[in-house]
């Protein structure tokens, strides 16, 4: 987490299957709803995790961890994996199938977000934006 951030809740995490991306834009949401009270801005913050959480499930390996933190002044939501899956290049689909829709999740991002950025590293990739309320 940024310096000067106060967690909203603690990291909560899940594995690619099942719920955890419905259960993460539920959570990340209520938490934003904490330092932002215009509709709008909550919706942009729900469809941006679902788009970050989306790139970890698809793009990454392991378990995926989401932080929702806040200095008073900006919302920061990252969302964490441990790392590119597979040998294949970035951006490759898992299943082989070429992937007609690749990049569209972090244009959205890119539009909604005041910031955001990627950092990846051996083991991990962090995907991170910020909004103002």
């Amino acid at each position: 987490m940024a310096p000067g951030m106060e967690r909203l809740g603690e990291a909560f995490g899940f594995d690619g299957g099942g719920d955890g991306g419905r259960r993460a834009r539920r959570i990340v949401r209520e938490r934003a709803a904490k330092v932002i009270a215009d509709e709008e801005l909550l919706d942009d913050v729900e469809l941006m995790t679902a788009e970050a959480v989306a790139n970890a499930v698809l793009h990454g390996s392991g378990s995926v961890t989401v932080t929702v933190a806040t200095d008073g002044r900006v919302l920061r939501v990252e969302v964490v994996d441990d790392g590119p899956a597979g040998d294949g290049p970035a951006g490759a689909d898992p299943h082989g199938r070429r992937r007609l829709d690749h990049g569209r999740g972090l244009t959205v991002i890119d539009a909604l977000a005041g910031e955001w950025g990627l950092d990846q590293a051996p083991g991990r990739t962090r995907l991170w934006f910020t909004v103002t309320p």
